[in-house]
């Protein structure tokens, strides 16, 4: 499986946003954000493809 964590944290850097504005464009919780970005949580298939999205959009590999 793909690191979501770290993509995510890239993707954000990328794009200079937060984890609250993430969380409002991925239509989850702050936490949620928080979690996948240390690992102890997973993004459902869903969102799985909304991030690959994003980061493919964005040349984050």
């Amino acid at each position: 499986m793909k690191d979501y964590g770290k993509k995510l944290l890239a993707l954000r850097a990328k794009l200079n946003v937060s984890q609250e504005k993430m969380a409002e464009y991925l239509d989850v919780a702050f936490a949620t954000i928080n979690r996948w970005e240390n690992g102890r949580a997973v993004p459902s298939k869903i969102h799985m493809i909304q991030i690959d999205e994003l980061c493919k959009k964005h040349k984050i590999k």
